[in-house]
This record gives C-alpha cells, sequence and structure tokens, in this order.
C-alpha cells in the first residue's frame, strides 16, 4: 500500500513540475528583449520599391520603425482613370513608427504614423523636376496588426531567428500638403483639365495595406 502511495506521489509531483514548466516555458515570450530586422516583399515585387523595418521587444512592449524608398506606380497598380490620364506615381519615400503590444508571441497591435511623398509624371517619361506635374507630403494615421512567426525558433544554429512577418494595416490620410486636397492641369493625353487628389498609401491609393516581411529576430542577452 505505502509502494502504491509512493509511486502515486511520484506521478504527482511529476505532472506537476511538468506542467509548471511548460506554463514557465510558454510565459516566456512575456519577458522577450530582441531586436528584428524585417524587409517587406510588396515593395519590391509590385512597385520595384524597397522596404526596411527594425523592431524592439521590450516584454510584451513593441516600438517599430519603417522606411520605404523608390516606390513606383503606374499601370495596373494606379487607378483607372490615371491610367487614361497616362499618369505614373512616385514615392521617393515613406516613414514612420509605431508603438504597439503584443497580445500573444506571434501576434502584436500598433498604433502607427506614417509620412509619405507622392510625386506625379506621365507615364514612360523622365522623371524630374522639369516633367513633374505636382507633388505634396501626407500623413497618416492608423493601426497595424503584426504576425511573427520563426519557423526554426527550436533550432539552436543561425536559422533560429529567421522570421516572417504579414502584417495587415489601415492607415488613413489625416493631413497633406497639397492645396484644398485637390490641384488641377491641363492632361496632355485628354486635352481636358483633370484633378490630381490627395491619396492614401496603400494598393489602388486606399488605406488598407497587407504586406510580408522576412527578416531576422535578434535576441539581447539579459544581464544576470
Amino acid at each position: 500500500m505505502a509502494f502504491k502511495i509512493q509511486n502515486s506521489t511520484r506521478a504527482l509531483l511529476f505532472i506537476s513540475v511538468t506542467l509548471f514548466a511548460s506554463h514557465s516555458q510558454a510565459q516566456d515570450w512575456k519577458k522577450d528583449q530582441r531586436v528584428n530586422v524585417v524587409f517587406g516583399l510588396t515593395q519590391p515585387i509590385f512597385a520595384k520599391g524597397f522596404n526596411i523595418e527594425g523592431n524592439y521587444i521590450h516584454n510584451r512592449w513593441i516600438v517599430d520603425y519603417s522606411h520605404g524608398a523608390s516606390l513606383d506606380l503606374s499601370g495596373q497598380s494606379v487607378t483607372a482613370e490615371m491610367r487614361k490620364e497616362g499618369l505614373a506615381v512616385h514615392m521617393p519615400w515613406t516613414t514612420g513608427f509605431g508603438i504597439g503590444y503584443r497580445l500573444k508571441e506571434w501576434i502584436n497591435v500598433r498604433v502607427e504614423p506614417k509620412w509619405h511623398r507622392f510625386e506625379f509624371y506621365y507615364d514612360d517619361e523622365v522623371q524630374n523636376s522639369a516633367t513633374q506635374i505636382t507633388s505634396y507630403n501626407t500623413m497618416s494615421l492608423g493601426i497595424g496588426i503584426y504576425g511573427h512567426y520563426q519557423p526554426f525558433k527550436n533550432k539552436t544554429s543561425f536559422l533560429k531567428g529567421i522570421m516572417f512577418a504579414p502584417s495587415i494595416r489601415f492607415w488613413p490620410t489625416i493631413s497633406s500638403t497639397l492645396k484644398n486636397n485637390s490641384f488641377m492641369y491641363l492632361n496632355k493625353n485628354t486635352g481636358t483639365n483633370e484633378e490630381i487628389k490627395t491619396l492614401d498609401s496603400g494598393p489602388g491609393f486606399t488605406p488598407f495595406i497587407f504586406n510580408i516581411s522576412v527578416g531576422y529576430s535578434f535576441s539581447i542577452k539579459k544581464k544576470q
């Protein structure tokens, strides 16, 4: 009888320790200190541009800075009206930061102010100050939901830090340097006066943005 009780006690102790260790491991992400560097895939694939983002993670908080450069939009990347007018949009930069909170290890939500530069040209023309139709800057303020996936997290090699970060963002424009949010000009392709308006920064010039970024996550060693 004593033997059975002793075995039961050991089994109960083993289960308790296992559950505690599992729970502790599951909560480790809440005490993370990491730096992520990721590169967006949407920008080079659809806009012939470049985007880099850096994240600093401290426990459940995350701060980011991102910068996009040399984004070119024309053809199917612009609206039907703009295609009819033969316009192309060049965004030499889009930049800003975000502050967020990690709901789970694999997902976080961020509030994000961003700034964007829009320059308008006729499609297939050399883009310089002499051929520019008009330009303006905008500011957007919105929210982003970001995923975080490290497929080799349990490895001990350099593969451990490889990460993928899908995101869905809503960045509506809240201000613009374009006077009255409108610019009228004589379009040489249509031969009539046309209007250029303040645009949002997402695909089709909507405020909705979907992206997948790839990069590397670096763990910051804590002082003992």
